[in-house]
């Protein structure tokens, strides 16, 4: 299983790197079902001007419209960064039925770092939840990305 996960997250890394050489921070994110992948995506926030377009989000409303509904309770989501509190949200509406992610986001992260929406009690649906799968190379391509922006100005 560790195996599978870690093939999953090399094409979430992907995205990331496709995102980061588009200026975006670097995320990716891909929905799986039945072991095929039903939708990808990378954070698309600068590109479209638009403060929801996070990997997450994207690829979330893709994976609904392939399967032709909104409930994705049979479907895991890999992606490389844990969501924020937005994106957890949408998880928890969506009914994603799993999450595996990378690494820790100890600003924003909703999934167990500064809050964990996806196992919380007050909420109709919970999310199985599986982190630090390849967390070390998840998380330096961020720390690549922003030691480059401060670089750079």
């Amino acid at each position: 299983m560790m195996k599978r996960h870690e093939a999953y997250m090399e094409i979430a890394l992907s995205l990331a790197q496709e995102a980061k050489e588009n200026g975006e921070i670097p995320v990716g994110a891909i929905v799986v079902v039945d072991g095929e992948i039903i939708a990808e995506a990378r954070n698309e926030k600068e590109m479209r001007g638009d403060a929801t377009a996070h990997a997450e989000m994207l690829a979330l409303q893709r994976a609904a419209q392939k399967l032709g509904h909104w409930r994705l309770a049979d479907a895991t989501m890999y992606v490389t960064l844990e969501p924020c509190s937005m994106c957890a949200g949408a998880m928890i509406q969506a009914r994603l039925g799993r999450l595996v992610f990378g690494a820790y986001d100890a600003k924003a992260g909703a999934a167990g770092s500064i809050v964990d929406l996806l196992d919380h009690p007050a909420f109709n649906h919970r999310v199985i939840v599986r982190s630090g799968v390849k967390a070390d190379e998840c998380g330096q391509i961020l720390k690549d990305f922003f030691n480059s922006k401060r670089r750079d100005g």
